[in-house]
């Protein structure tokens, strides 16, 4: 800002401004948010406003565009969308009394991680702000979510478990310390280090939750977590302007209390988002029945948590038991669609932002606690009796709203009309003048005409002149003496008269005065909520949660979904599971099928032609798995299952192209964690390993790999692979087994059964899929010709010799001798025999002889 002459609010703005250079400053003057220099330019082009100029004569006018105050939050959305920040700054002085510049101060400053208001926020998703603090290569994270004052404390060990943590959150905005920006690639906002200093933090979060310690919070020792949460509250009091009342908790979350989803496994599985961009081809939407925005919310919180403990899953299911063979869920759910989003009320209530309606809609969302209470009355599950001991509310507050809000109250208050009649007697008095107003109007009139001996004498009011009387300009020349002239125009003439103008004194006056006194009084009701805060937030938390269980009950009345059951014995046991999203939108029947896996029977290598589901059949497993575990119902006539710390998916893959890694380094990455992490109680699920290179390369790691999990991690896993040579597998390790999806083949063309069965396939069919996708009938004949060349010289293609110059390789850390005797006993090897099959098979046992 180099202009050398500024008025002094331009003075005023380009101080203001300088405390926050990189965002937008929405600087009020009278009815309009003024945008200047560079923010006017940005904003134009973002919001589609017009740019003009503060001073279009001077040399160097300055950029100036805006917004009027009352459509100001039509344009914040807009902003939040483009993940712009805005800083607001308002008028707090009278601009007709000031003596000079108008005070103003910044009231909020608006970013997509501090979003409360209706409008800014989606409804059915959390809008997130997420605190990242690294130190000894582990990371400290709070999450705060400011639209319910919740606030959760957790800790990753390595790098991988944070990509997994934020693939599951979805922030909203990231927060890190200036010092520490290589931790993540995303974009995020940069803080002072000493926001995250250890001993400030923890002072600010005792101030915070008004304790001598963070003891009782379980969150002591989370020396990384408390840095994190720290800066986390510092940025939204600081962005807020307020105390923000309404956090009072801290929660820890321990990773050993959920089973752990990496980031490329969930999104593999397509939870909460799919690859073709649809929302009705996710696992959330199919058991999303919600009534309510919170209830929908909670359950994508659900699904982003499968809970370990089979205790606490099984409280949930017997709360859905219940719901289904005792509970009216019809009643249940009339009563629910009454409610409104009483959590994110609540956390308006306490920063004093909450609007008529979001009176009236607590108002209404309370009314209805007696009548689900009573359908809850006969429950004798733990968790039901739980949600129906937190919806009992102190009926002061219902009847306070009953008595003081509107039926129909306008949007905000600045206009009026909130308070009901009757709440308040001054107000009803001052109303009593404002009404009043129009018959004395209409009484003055009346008597105007009879003295002016004028039909059309008319009395109006306008902004500049207030009440004024209007005449024609040829019955001008009637008016009595005592009429003053305050305006001419065309074709009337307009006057005042001493009555008129000390009725307009009394009158403006009153409307001045009510308008002050009812927002006073609206002020003052939202505070009077504040002592029962947490009330309020623990009824809505048990509004939400009943929510969830009450649609995982129609959706298992729906879609006939069976109670999961766990066992302590490692394993997994489905009776004709289901892919309950590609159920759901295929046109034909789905095929169900069994899958049986423990500790005798730990691998299955899948094998089976393309389209033939061998896909479907994994992730239909991973996803009742995950069902089970977040307490739903699920998508087969039994299952039972035992202990599940993880689940890893390595299905497909694309290029990396911004780490500069090819699919194949995208492969062996995802191989490689699942090798180097996956458990005894781990659910693997891996498919077509080593396409991305040589035939023989990719053969050797999928075969070596199957070996690994089989003989290193004992995970329960799915294996499918179109190598057939590692179906011999099944032959080397009593622990793993084959099935196949099958398929048969007439005149040529493929018939797809997508039945699970033992033992592997006969065959892949590849031509026969080819020409299913449109590939000419030349081109397959041409590769039939070209398959009978390359399988006449694949038996002939090793002989003994090469494999003894491998193994030797392989294995030169052994003495000659040994190699002899391998060489020896290779000898005794047709190679006419020498299938690539039996090749390995022959390496794998003469590698276990030489061990």
């Amino acid at each position: 800002m180099t202009h050398a002459k500024q008025t002094l609010s331009m003075r005023q703005y380009s101080a203001i401004k300088s405390e926050y250079p990189e965002r937008l400053l929405l600087y009020q003057v009278g009815d309009f948010y003024e945008l200047f220099y560079e923010d006017a330019k940005k904003a134009s082009r973002l919001l589609n406003i017009t740019l003009t100029s503060r001073n279009p004569s001077d040399a160097n006018p300055i950029p100036m565009a805006g917004v009027p105050v009352h459509s100001l939050e039509s344009y914040l959305v807009k902003l939040m969308k483009l993940g712009q920040s805005v800083v607001i700054c308002e008028q707090i002085g009278d601009a007709k009394a000031s003596r000079g510049i108008v005070k103003r101060q910044v009231t909020r400053v608006i970013t997509p991680g501090t979003l409360s208001e209706e409008t800014l926020l989606q409804e059915r998703k959390e809008c997130l702000l997420v605190s990242i603090y690294h130190e000894q290569a582990s990371y400290g994270v709070a999450t705060l979510e400011l639209s319910s004052g919740q606030f959760i404390l957790s800790e990753c060990s390595s790098k991988q478990a944070l990509d997994a943590e934020l693939e599951r959150l979805q922030p909203s905005e990231i927060l890190l310390s200036e010092d520490q920006t290589t931790i993540l690639e995303t974009q995020a906002t940069l803080r002072p280090p000493w926001h995250f200093a250890h001993d400030h933090c923890y002072g600010a979060l005792c101030k915070q939750m008004e304790v001598h310690s963070l003891v009782g919070f379980g969150c002591q020792n989370m020396a990384r977590a408390i840095c994190a949460a720290g800066a986390a509250l510092a940025y939204l009091k600081e962005t807020q302007k307020s105390a923000l009342p309404h956090i009072t908790k801290l929660s820890v979350e321990n990773a050993q209390d959920y089973i752990s989803i990496d980031a490329e496994s969930r999104q593999c599985l397509e939870i909460d988002s799919s690859f073709s961009g649809h929302d009705e081809q996710t696992l959330v939407h199919i058991y999303n029945q919600t009534s309510s925005a919170m209830g929908s919310r909670r359950l994508r919180r659900w699904f982003g948590q499968p809970l370990k403990s089979h205790q606490r899953i099984n409280n949930r299911l017997d709360a859905i038991s219940w719901l289904l063979e005792h509970g009216d869920s019809a009643a249940l759910v009339s009563q629910l669609n009454k409610i409104s989003d009483l959590e994110r009320i609540s956390a308006r209530l306490a920063l004093l932002t909450a609007r008529p309606r979001d009176l009236l809609g607590m108002r209404e969302t309370l009314a209805v606690l007696p009548a689900i209470k009573e359908l809850l009355r006969t429950s004798d599950t733990n968790l039901l009796q739980r949600i129906d001991t937190q919806l009992t509310i102190d009926q002061d507050i219902t009847e306070k709203l009953k008595n003081a809000i509107n039926d129909n109250p306008p949007v905000t208050i600045r206009d009026g009309g909130v308070i009901k009649e009757g709440f308040d007697p001054k107000l009803d008095e001052l109303r009593s003048l404002s009404r009043n107003a129009d018959q004395y109007i209409l009484d003055l009139e009346k008597k105007e005409r009879v003295r002016c001996q004028v039909t059309n004498l008319r009395i109006a009011y306008n902004k500049i002149h207030g009440y004024y009387i209007e005449l024609s300009k040829a019955q001008a020349a009637r008016v009595p003496e005592d009429y003053q002239r305050i305006q001419t125009l065309k074709n009337v003439e307009r006057f005042t008269i001493a009555p008129l103008r000390e009725f307009q004194g009394r009158i403006l006056t009153a409307r001045t005065q009510a308008l002050a006194h009812e927002k006073m009084i609206y002020k003052t009701l939202l505070e009077s909520f504040l002592p029962q805060l947490e009330q309020l937030k623990s009824c809505a938390n048990a509004l939400a949660t009943l929510d969830v269980l009450v649609g995982l009950a129609r959706c298992a009345q729906q879609h006939h979904y069976c109670r999961p059951q766990f066992s302590d014995k490692i394993g997994i046991k489905i009776i004709a599971g289901r892919h309950p999203v590609t159920e759901q939108i295929m046109s034909e029947k789905f095929i169900p099928n069994d899958l049986w896996l423990d500790e005798n029977r730990q691998l299955l290598v899948i094998t089976g032609p393309n389209m033939g589901g061998k896909s479907t059949y994994m992730r239909q497993t991973a996803l009742i798995v995950l069902l089970a575990h977040i307490g739903a119902y699920v998508p087969a006539e039994k299952i039972v299952v035992g202990p599940i710390d993880r689940i890893f998916t390595r299905i497909g893959a694309s290029d990396d192209i911004s780490s500069g890694r090819s699919t194949f380094m995208v492969e062996m990455t995802e191989t490689a964690n699942i090798l180097n992490n996956a458990t005894q109680q781990s659910l693997v699920l891996i498919d077509e390993i080593g396409r991305g290179t040589s035939t023989f390369d990719g053969m050797s790691l999928a075969w070596s790999c199957a070996a690994h999990l089989a003989e290193r991690n004992h995970s329960l896993t799915l294996f499918a692979t179109h190598y057939f040579e590692l179906t011999s597998l099944a032959e080397q390790f009593n622990t793993i087994h084959n099935v196949h999806l099958d398929a048969m083949e007439h005149k040529d063309k493929i018939i797809f059964l997508y039945q699970v069965k033992e033992g592997a396939a006969s065959k892949s069919y590849g031509l026969q899929v080819a020409r299913l996708a449109g590939v000419p009938q030349y081109a397959i004949n041409l590769a039939k010709q070209k398959l009978q060349e390359l399988e006449t010289q694949e038996q002939q293609s090793l002989s003994s010799k090469q494999i003894a110059i491998d193994l030797s390789t392989l294995n030169d850390n052994k003495s000659t001798t040994e190699n002899n005797e391998v060489l020896q006993s290779l000898k005794e090897i047709n190679p006419d025999s020498l299938t690539p099959r039996r090749a390995l098979e022959a390496l794998y046992e003469l590698k276990k002889q030489l061990r």
